[in-house]
């Protein structure tokens, strides 16, 4: 016979579904690790964000330059 399956507690269900949230599983070297996942924002993850929703302005007052679209400056000349 199988040995039966142990239900887990509700305090070891809620700290299994934090560890999900904070970490995911990756293969390195044929082995699993366990690596803390990127930060996200509505689902895209920060910089993709960044890319999609900031302004020109906010981008120039806080060093982000390589994300400013390089149209706007064409028009200048």
């Amino acid at each position: 016979m199988a040995k039966q399956k142990k239900k887990l507690s509700p305090a070891q269900k809620a700290a299994k579904k934090k560890r999900q949230k904070e970490y995911m599983t990756i293969f390195m070297n044929g082995k699993q690790k366990r690596v803390k996942r990127l930060a996200t924002i509505d689902g895209m993850d920060a910089d993709e964000f960044i890319k999609r929703n900031a302004d020109p302005i906010w981008l120039h007052q806080n060093e982000m330059w390589e994300y400013m679209d390089q149209t706007e400056d064409d028009d200048l000349f």
